[in-house]
């Protein structure tokens, strides 16, 4: 098994910018037809996704992405250039340094790439060569967590090296 982590010490701080943006897009008559509580339910988590920030540098796409709550956003990005995978977990709204991790691993053989400390704005980027495997990513902001396992299965025929 391997098991790759970086970790930063307590109180380090990462700067960047990230802007949070979303954008809610509904028919007038589909707006009309939906319950009142519902829009305002729709728009508060819309509002709440973060946006991915780049971090994980030139040719990676965004392919998978889950909200954590209200406190941000894990990503999963992918280059078909390199054919590596790579996760970055990032804070809606950067403010005091919170316990975040961003991880990436598949299972065999067992690999994990961690990344965890205190972070003001995200953290990660994380990144694993997967190509032909099914990946299982996460992020965690304060205590919440999300992500999804044995997901983004490259094609099986693919020679990993």
């Amino acid at each position: 098994m391997t098991h790759i982590r970086r970790a930063s010490a307590i109180g380090a701080a990462v700067t960047a910018t990230a802007t949070a943006c979303a954008a809610v897009a509904l028919a007038p008559a589909a707006v009309a037809a939906e319950p009142t509580a519902h829009r305002a339910t729709a728009a508060t988590k819309a509002a709440a996704a973060a946006t991915y920030n780049g971090a994980c540098g030139g040719g990676y796409s965004v392919v998978n992405s889950a909200q954590i709550g209200a406190q941000g956003t894990v990503f999963l990005t992918y280059n078909s250039a390199t054919g590596k995978n790579c996760v970055v977990t990032v804070r809606t709204k950067p403010g005091k340094a919170v316990h975040m991790t961003a991880s990436l691993g598949f299972a065999s053989p067992t690999t994990t790439v961690t990344d965890t400390g205190y972070y003001t704005t995200y953290a990660g980027p994380v990144y694993l060569d997967a190509r032909g495997l099914c990946v299982t990513w996460r992020g965690e902001i304060a205590g919440e967590v999300a992500g999804k396992n044995g997901t983004n299965c490259g094609s099986l025929a693919a020679n990993r090296h």
